[in-house]
């Protein structure tokens, strides 16, 4: 079988949800989609989606081979717009949206080399923390932080980041120990409000999955905030490492329970369609992938 269409087929499966919403923009038959599916999983010798009559999930290995088979149709794309007719130089007005951290902290530094490169466009850039509609609001793309596994839109991954439990020195040094997860249930959390568990924290450990109910004692729906409290000893706080790596580097912040591991994050430059893409949003794509290739928060 194609394996670019073994590819398609499976992303667009796991982008509806369903294997008969797939058949229908795809121009097959639900028995076909299956065979595809089947098909590769056969070939790669691991299962990539779980099924039950309800519903569909990802593999760990099904979620690792989406983000990358994504890539890699992106880039075909990519390729063939390269050797068609003369692309007309980017141009006009950009509407991006982006986390406002995010934002902030590491797109900021970077827009003025997107501009020297590429004069003719105008950047609009609109930072805010909820999920925008991108067709209904009028962007271009945007940056999201989140586990992609099923959307309408064509993501491409940047970078990942994980989520780091930590607390100031200065707190740890007056406050009771914390040798394993369940002590974390006798402390203050410093609670991002937009955090998908809420209260509860999620960690794989030594032993598997485990997670412990936390006591906030202020919640934020802004994460420089949350970092802030926590760096003047205001409590625990479950931070990106896009926004704390500089400070657990510096010792101004303290990991905990470093055997525990939190979500695993993608960060991705997100877009209606990969059809007929626009010179300027594909140029944003190329430029962003580059810059974040080896991201400065990894450690």
């Amino acid at each position: 079988m194609d394996r670019a269409l073994e590819m398609q087929v499976f992303c667009m499966v796991v982008d509806k949800a369903s294997f008969v919403a797939a058949a229908e923009p795809l121009a097959l038959s639900k028995a076909a989609v299956s065979r595809y599916v089947s098909a590769l999983e056969e070939r790669l010798g691991v299962r990539l989606l779980h099924r039950t009559t309800r519903r569909l999930s990802l593999t760990d290995e099904g979620r690792q081979f989406y983000h990358q088979a994504r890539e890699v149709l992106a880039l075909m794309d990519q390729a063939e717009e390269a050797v068609s007719s003369a692309a007309p130089e980017p141009s006009g007005v950009l509407r991006i949206n982006a986390p406002v951290s995010f934002g902030v902290l590491h797109l900021g530094p970077v827009w003025a080399d997107f501009m020297k490169l590429y004069p003719k466009v105008e950047l609009d850039i609109s930072l805010n923390d909820r999920l925008v509609d991108l067709v209904e609001e009028g962007f271009d793309a945007a940056v999201r932080i989140a586990r992609m596994e099923s959307s309408s839109l064509v993501g491409r991954r940047l970078a990942g980041t994980r989520m780091c439990l930590c607390a100031s020195p200065d707190y740890l040094a007056s406050h009771a120990p914390i040798v394993k997860l369940s002590d974390l249930a006798d402390h203050g959390a410093v609670a991002y409000t937009n955090f998908a568990s809420g209260s509860d924290w999620d960690f794989d450990g030594p032993q598997g999955p485990e997670s412990v109910r936390t006591r906030s004692i202020v919640r934020c729906n802004n994460g420089d905030t949350c970092r802030s409290i926590a760096l003047a000893g205001g409590g625990i706080s479950l931070q990106p490492s896009f926004m704390v790596a500089q400070d657990l580097r510096a010792g101004t912040l303290v990991e905990i329970l470093p055997q525990y591991t939190s979500v695993e994050l993608g960060i991705y430059a997100v877009y209606p369609s990969r059809k007929h893409l626009a010179p300027k949003v594909r140029v944003l794509i190329n430029f962003l992938a580059q810059r974040f290739a080896a991201p400065a928060w990894e450690f």
